[in-house]
């Protein structure tokens, strides 16, 4: 089956070469990865093993903290469910940035994105909110150098900023990244504007003019292709991001993990639960 990468669906065998192309990404190159091996001491497994695979702007950062100035991280999690191994894997590599730059991180918990997109409940949402932020909690982030930020809690610092962004964009660019239809709740259109504000909003709290980078996995850079274009508009820096490729669900190489009981490893699971799946499910390719 072809692969299809959305930020809202992943199917089929994903072809990595094919999304660098067609995102317009580039991928890291050994020169990239002695640059970061020089500052850090020793790359990340992550890097060495090309899960984190390409960026956009990431000489950027890399000139800026050469300069000896800062940059902020920004990561976040859609709290729709409970956290598994594709997360994990991304926020312990933006763990391991923030303790090689020292460098602030800022997390937003997306919980009016779930709330618009999944059939659950507010009050369901607001639920896993909580326990997700607990599970972020226990990676071991920096206390003193991490913000949380969450979407409907955060809405009076978030929205003013939002709004700004959401002008900016049409809802013909909405629906040609996305593949959004006339069946939309109107919610999810204005989404990607406040995922967009925390890669300046750190800048306008404290004036001062950071670069921002964003680890993440690959099938969200449409949303972040849309902030990028539009916060230079706007007077503020173009993120940098770093992506990652997918954590791959047990039952095989097509798809990723997500929050499906049975083919996922939760963070909450216990070494025989994990047995058990691994036994059942997992794919051995021969």
């Amino acid at each position: 089956m072809a692969g299809k990468v959305t930020p809202y669906e992943v199917q089929g065998k994903v072809d990595y070469e094919r999304l660098v192309k067609e995102f317009g990404i580039k991928k890291l190159t050994n020169q990239d990865l002695s640059r970061i091996e020089k500052i850090t001491g020793k790359l990340h497994h992550h890097l060495r093993r090309r899960i984190f695979f390409a960026h956009r702007d990431l000489k950027l950062c890399l000139d800026e903290y050469d300069k000896g100035n800062k940059f902020f991280l920004y990561t976040g999690c859609g709290p729709s469910g409970p956290i598994h191994l594709g997360h994990l894997g991304i926020w312990y590599f933006t763990k391991w940035l923030q303790e090689k730059f020292d460098a602030e991180l800022w997390f937003q918990f997306t919980d009016d994105e779930k709330f618009l997109f999944k059939d659950k409940s507010y009050e369901e949402i607001q639920k896993w909110t909580y326990e997700n932020m607990l599970d972020v909690i226990a990676v071991g982030f920096n206390p003193k150098k991490t913000h949380f930020l969450i979407d409907t809690k955060h809405a009076g610092i978030i929205y003013p900023e939002a709004i700004k962004v959401a002008k900016k964009i049409t809802f013909s660019t909405i629906k040609s990244s996305f593949g959004f239809n006339d069946s939309n709740n109107i919610g999810s259109i204005f989404y990607t504007a406040m995922q967009t504000v925390p890669v300046f909003l750190p800048n306008i709290l404290r004036k001062e003019k950071r670069p921002c980078l964003i680890p993440l996995a690959v099938d969200q850079d449409p949303h972040f292709r849309i902030s990028r274009d539009v916060v230079e508009k706007l007077g503020h820096k173009k993120p940098a991001i770093i992506h990652s490729v997918f954590m791959p669900p047990l039952t095989g190489t097509e798809g990723k993990m997500a929050s499906t009981a049975d083919i996922a490893i939760y963070a909450t699971d216990d070494p025989k639960t994990v047995e058990d799946k691994i036994k059942k499910y997992a794919f051995s390719g021969g």
